[in-house]
C-alpha cells in the first residue's frame, strides 16, 4: 500500500479502541500486519502508544468508516482531501532607527578587538551577513566614517561566554595550523638536506 496514514501503529490504536472495522480492514490501511492489529486490541502490541485520532487529522472521514463497518470487505481508503495551508511568509521584523546601528558597529569592534575570529564567527555571533563583516573589516563599509566600535554584549546580541568559546575555538584553529605549517617546514628541510 502506498499511501498510509500519519503514524500507523497510533491510528491502529484508535481505530481498535473506537471502531468496528475488522482488524483485516485496520492491517490493510494501516500497513501492518494483521496478527500486529490484533495484538494491540489484546494489549500485546503497542503498550504506551496513545491513540491517533485520523478523523481530526483529516486523514478518514466518519462516513468512510460507517462504509467499511458495515462491509467487511470494503477497504479504508485515505482521505486524500488538500488542507488549505497557506504558507507564512516570514514578516521582516521592525528594528527601530536606533537600533539599526548596533550589529555594524558590534562587527566593528568585534575586528578590532578580537581579529582572531573568522568573518563566519563573527556572523554567528551578532547575527550580522559575511558581506558586510568583510566590508567593514576593509574598511570599505557604506557608512564607515559613522560607525564606532560597541560591544555586542552591551548591545545584547551575544554573551560574553560567547565570545570567549568563539575566541578559544579560533585559538584552537590557529594553533593546529601552525603545527601543520612546522610540519611542511621540517618535511621541506628534509627533503633538501638530503
Amino acid at each position: 500500500m502506498t499511501d498510509k496514514p500519519f503514524m500507523p501503529k497510533a491510528t491502529a490504536v484508535w481505530l481498535v479502541e473506537n471502531t468496528k472495522i475488522s482488524f483485516k480492514q485496520i492491517a490493510a490501511f494501516c500497513d501492518l500486519h494483521e496478527l500486529e492489529v490484533k495484538g494491540i486490541a489484546d494489549g500485546d502490541v503497542a503498550k504506551g502508544i496513545k491513540a491517533y485520532n485520523p478523523i481530526l487529522a483529516g486523514q478518514l472521514t466518519r462516513e468512510e468508516i460507517e462504509e467499511s463497518s458495515k462491509d467487511i470487505n470494503r477497504p479504508l481508503t485515505l482521505n486524500k482531501k488538500i488542507l488549505d495551508i497557506k504558507s507564512e511568509k516570514k514578516s521582516n521584523k521592525y528594528i527601530p532607527l536606533s537600533k539599526r546601528q548596533d550589529r555594524p558597529e558590534a562587527v566593528l569592534w568585534l575586528t578590532k578587538n578580537c581579529p582572531q575570529l573568522s568573518d563566519g564567527q563573527i556572523v554567528k555571533l551578532v547575527g550580522s551577513t559575511k558581506k558586510t563583516v568583510d566590508l567593514i573589516r576593509n574598511k570599505r563599509y557604506w557608512n564607515s566614517s559613522n560607525l564606532s566600535a560597541k560591544d555586542p554584549v552591551v548591545s545584547n546580541l551575544c554573551s560574553q561566554a560567547d565570545i570567549k568559546q568563539a575566541i578559544e575555538k579560533a585559538e584552537r584553529k590557529a594553533a593546529r595550523k601552525k603545527k601543520e605549517i612546522e610540519k611542511k617546514n621540517k618535511k621541506l628541510e628534509q627533503s633538501t638536506q638530503s
